[in-house]
């Protein structure tokens, strides 16, 4: 059982060892002592005898690949101990034999190392495989020598059992190997004055947290807004003596309906006008009826009546004064002119 412990202790070592950069490559060779924790119970066909612990000595070679993975093969000379509940039969010893490759990586190319072989274990007439996992911990004196303790456990392939071993032991690699590296430590930065939100503008000063990486920032940090000027105009002529809106005008009415729908701030002054032919109360009278009847249709294209204003101005404001049939066909008109003045954010360049 504590044999066993101590495997356990030992893998959660190797998977928590920190990063440590080994740099070494080449063939090795070791020797080591052995211990190994057998529990075989009624063997060589005869109850109660027991095969118990071993200890005895090895000796393996291999190649370090890299930093990270290396194989060897392994010779063990094993002396266990055997029991028996007979009372005829005495506690002896038997010498046994281990032959087996393993596979070692070596966990970021440091000192820690997992473990996964093939044994072959020929003892107390028994000739068995094993398959093998474990952990171990290889320690460097110099560039080639090194300290090794390993613990594994050992399954039966041909039966049922369960082993646990350990081993202690020097290993030589060969060839010029380079010396683990100190970590490096970075470089301490300094930190400048912290911006959050990116607009160039540092936050001891910003006064406007956030603002969207599209927005022009005052020297506040705030987003910058400029005024935007947007304008429509109508202007509708009629016949003579004619108030009613002319069918060719209704589009017209329409856009300028739409414009001020997507400016609900918006009014609008319709201004009607008429010809100098004629007598000029009827002419104002006639004007009037022109600028209505445009703010009519208007309404009926959804403009709040409220919105919508009128007023007639007869034949006092000619666009041409000229007495001729052009000239009075262009002073019969209703006129009129919309602005809207819109806040919009200015966009970083």
């Amino acid at each position: 059982m504590k044999l066993k412990s101590l495997t356990i202790a030992v893998v959660l070592a190797a998977t928590s060892a920190s990063s440590f950069a080994a740099e070494k490559e080449g063939f090795f060779i070791g020797a080591f002592g052995d211990y190994y924790d057998a529990s075989w119970e009624n063997v060589r066909g005869s109850a109660g005898t027991n095969v118990d612990d071993s200890t005895g000595w090895g000796a393996e070679i291999g190649y370090r690949f890299n930093d990270y993975w290396s194989a060897r093969l392994e010779y063990a000379d094993m002396d266990f101990d055997i029991s028996s509940s007979n009372p005829a039969m005495t506690a002896t010893s038997m010498d046994g034999k281990r032959y087996g490759i393993d596979g070692l990586y070596h966990i970021n190319g440091g000192p820690f190392y997992g473990i996964f072989g093939l044994k072959n274990l020929d003892a107390v007439d028994e000739d068995l495989m094993f398959a093998n996992v474990g952990a171990g911990y290889q320690h460097y004196f110099t560039d080639n020598f090194a300290f090794n303790a390993e613990t594994s456990l050992y399954q039966g392939l041909d039966r049922g059992y369960t082993d646990v071993g350990a081993k202690l032991g020097l290993s030589y690699i060969f060839g010029e190997q380079g010396s683990a590296a100190a970590p490096v430590e970075p470089a301490p930065t300094v930190a400048g004055p912290m911006d959050s939100d990116n607009d160039g503008v540092i936050d001891a000063d910003d006064q406007c947290a956030n603002t969207p990486m599209t927005d022009a920032v005052d020297s506040k940090g705030c987003t910058l807004y400029e005024e935007k000027e947007a304008m429509m105009t109508l202007l509708v002529t009629f016949p003579h003596d004619v108030a009613e809106v002319p069918n060719g005008y209704f589009d017209d009415i329409a856009a300028l309906a739409t414009f001020m729908k997507e400016n609900d701030g918006t009014s609008v002054l319709l201004e009607g006008h008429a010809s100098a032919v004629g007598d000029a109360d009827y002419n104002m009278q006639l004007s009037k009826k022109r600028a209505q009847d445009v703010a009519d249709v208007l309404v009926k294209d959804g403009i709040s009546s409220e919105r919508v204003s009128t007023i007639g101005y007869g034949e006092e404001r000619l666009l041409n004064t000229a007495n001729t049939l052009e000239a009075h066909a262009q002073n019969r008109r209703v006129e009129a002119q919309v602005k809207s003045v819109e806040r919009v954010k200015v966009l970083r360049n």
